[in-house]
Order: structure tokens, then sequence, then C-alpha cells
């Protein structure tokens, strides 16, 4: 819509006011004063964000559902596509929009609980775990990383608010899928080799059967669920419920592998992995293991120590004010005995001596 306004903005372009900057100016005017009327977000509730990109230009959008179930707009953002980016890929522009989309959005959806990404590009919900990234991709992996989220696909004839910038005829109308792990059956199925859960959940499933339980897994048994075949923890009142990683060592490593060691995790430090992995997974001890895997990380190199910054040595005020000395031994002995040098210096008047000396 304002592309013919920014035109007038670049560099050595000549100022000319055509008809066509006129009708961008009066169709501007027009959307700041009708509808949609954008919401105020509210904190408490999830959000989702649409994306989409064209040849020119990538826009997104934040919506939230508001307390009568309606879908709200919370922001629009939009810019064009630089001359670099315009000979992207198309899986490029629309993996940059998502980009762009938590960039603008980061505020609302960083350190949020878990939001959804509705894009009509389908290769898309595959990106995160493709084996074939680019360093592009790779970079821009690594900052999705931070933040909480799954990719849905959304055909464009459905996905008006973003694709209105391109619209995406060539996608037939798909289900949304939802990306999905082995892993989590694979905990569901360990839990019948962990004796301990197992006398929890019989504990919660019968609270007047006598269970034998340690003092410490008494307190606690508040803190434990049961959901749909899986056992959960929370930690605090106000957290979510966490998914309990039964006693099983490999387990626990495939855990902390797929949150560490896969593309899309990009091997990061203690801090960030523990943050990951703490979004969805609770056991016992979990940031010591977590400390331990990353400690034994080949790609993963400590910061290097900062070294003293080199200072000057002061100058003394007279000469023989000030002295240095030091012993060197185990040198051939002369023919008194001596075994070693007694090292003297003057600072000021840069004076060295070396009487010999023995170690008695």
């Amino acid at each position: 819509m304002a592309r013919p306004l920014t035109n007038l903005l670049k560099k050595d372009a000549v100022w000319s006011w055509t008809s066509e900057a006129q009708q961008a100016f009066e169709a501007i005017k027009s959307s700041l004063q009708s509808a949609p009327i954008l919401a105020l977000p509210d904190e408490e509730r999830p959000f989702s964000v649409v994306c989409d990109a064209s040849d020119f230009a990538i826009g997104c959008a934040l919506l939230q559902v508001d307390a009568e179930g309606r879908e709200r707009v919370v922001s629009f953002q939009s810019r064009q596509l630089k001359a670099a980016e315009k000979n992207y890929p198309v899986h490029d522009k629309e993996l940059l929009a998502m980009k762009y989309a938590l960039v603008k959005f980061r505020v609302h959806l960083l350190g949020q609980k878990p939001f959804v990404i509705y894009t009509d590009h389908a290769s898309l919900r595959t990106a995160t775990s493709s084996p074939h990234l680019s360093q592009r991709m790779a970079r821009w992996l690594s900052f999705f990383a931070e933040y909480n989220f799954t990719v849905e696909y959304k055909p464009g004839k459905q996905n008006v608010l973003a694709d209105a910038l391109s619209r995406r005829p060539d996608y037939e109308l798909a289900h949304l899928a939802y990306l999905e792990s082995p892993l989590y059956e694979l905990i569901r199925e360990a839990y019948a080799d962990d004796d301990d859960l197992a006398g929890l959940v019989e504990a919660l499933s019968a609270p007047n059967k006598v269970v034998e339980l340690t003092a410490r897994q008494r307190s606690r048994l508040h803190r434990y669920s049961v959901v749909k075949g899986f056992r959960y923890y929370q930690v605090d009142g106000g957290d979510e419920p966490r998914i309990v990683v039964p006693n099983d060592e490999d387990l626990r490593h495939r855990v902390l592998y797929e949150a560490h060691d896969t593309p899309v995790s990009g091997h990061l430090g203690r801090e960030k992995t523990y943050t990951s992995v703490a979004r969805n997974f609770w056991w016992p001890h979990m940031y010591k293991w977590v400390r331990k895997y990353v400690q034994t990380c080949q790609r993963v190199k400590p910061a290097p120590s900062a070294s003293a910054p080199l200072m000057s040595l002061p100058v003394p005020a007279d000469c023989w004010r000030s002295v240095s000395m030091d012993f060197i031994f185990e040198l051939p002995a002369d023919a008194r005995g001596h075994t070693g040098i007694l090292v003297l210096s003057a600072a000021l008047v840069r004076w060295c001596g070396w009487p010999l000396c023995g170690r008695a």
C-alpha cells in the first residue's frame, strides 16, 4: 500500500508526487480511520502469530482471542524486502517473515506460554528439524530456539491477514498438523519401569490406600498429577505442570540431546539449555544433569577468561629506593662449591648484580 511513498524516500530518488503516491496516501489515511480496531494485549491469554511473504514485502500480525471468544488483532507489522532479500528462495522469504514477526512481537512472546505461528508455506513445519540447513537458516534457527512455539500450516485462502501481501494459490487446503516427537511416547512407555513413580501414581489414584512413600515423596505428593498417561510435576503453585521424565538414564540423555544437540538447538550454554528443557520436562536434580551434559559437549567452548590489563611499574623517586632480588639455583658448581646466584636489580638506574651464593 505504501510502496509509492517509500520509493520517494530512497537515496537519490527524484521527488515527484504522482497520482499513485496520492492514492497511497489517501488509502493509508482511510485505513487508520476504519476497522479493524486493534485490541489491547492481555498477557494472561495465549497469543498466536500469522506471517507471510511476497516477492517484494513481508508481513505479520499478532492475534489473541478475547474473553468473548473472538479473535482480535493486537498488532500489524510489515516492511519491504531489501535488494538482497528479494533474491532469497521462497522458503527463505517465508522463514524471514517468521523471524521478522518474532523480532517485532518479542516483548509479548519471549518467555510466554507456548504459542502458535500460522504460515501458508507447508514446509516450514519441518524446517526446525531438517538436516539440510544453509548457514543463513542455521543462524535464524538458533534465534528461534529462544521462543516456545509450534508452526501450523494455514492455506493462503484462510491466512487472509498476513496473506494480504501475497496470495498463494498453489497450495491446496490441508488440515492443521502439530509437530510431534517420538520422545513423548518413549517417556510414556518408560513409566512402567519406574517403581518410584508407580508408587506415586498409586497414592494419587487411591488416597485412602496405604502406600509406602518416603517423607520427601509424601510432602510433594500434591504437586504430582496424571493426565493422558503422562505424569506431571508442578514446581511452584503458579507454574505450568511439566512432564516427569522417569528414572531412565538413556531417556534423560535423549531429552538433553534434543534440547542441546539438534540443529534447532544450536549447542547452547548451560543456562539456556536448562531453560529450554525446563519448559516442558522435570526430574530430580535436572540442573546437575544439564551442567554435566553441557560440560562434556565438544562443541561448547568455555568463555575465555579475561586477562589482567598490562600495567607499568611505579617509578621510584631516588636511586636505590627500589631494589628487586631473586635466586637462581641448580647451576654447575664453581671451585668454591657455589651452585646459585643472587640476582639484584635497581629499578631507577637499571643496575644489575649477580653475586654467587649457596643454598645454606
